[in-house]
């Protein structure tokens, strides 16, 4: 499974931006899809997963400020992030899992990340 992600950038804090990811043509709807990010010198964490049907989850640092959604007529992801903090600053990877999950080693195909950058 081939997984693409687009949309990082420089962003000033309390902004928002909306991260895509890709997968490969006919398998999408068949893997759970997730946003995981690590910031430099910190270990990578989940920050949100979603459900073949729909069912969101959201890392507590993330909550109330991320919205996780799916396409699964265009095989694509999406994180739109608002409010986003100087600490939502890192590289953020999409995965594909056989459930939705925030723990790393759950996870079956990673993209190869795209960088968020949130300024003061």
């Amino acid at each position: 499974v081939e997984v693409v992600e687009s949309g990082g950038g420089l962003v000033q804090a309390g902004g928002s931006l909306t991260l895509s990811c890709k997968t490969s043509a006919g398998t999408f709807d068949d893997w759970a899809v997730g946003w995981f990010r690590q910031a430099p010198g910190k270990e990578r964490e989940g920050v949100s997963s979603i459900s073949r049907g729909g069912l969101t989850f959201y890392a507590n640092s993330t909550k109330g400020r991320f919205t996780i959604s799916r396409d699964n007529t265009k095989n694509t992801l999406y994180l739109q992030m608002n409010s986003l903090k100087l600490e939502d600053t890192a590289d953020y990877y999409c995965a594909a899992s056989l459930f939705p999950t925030l723990k790393d080693y759950d996870v079956d195909y990673w993209g190869r990340g795209t960088r968020v950058t949130v300024s003061s």
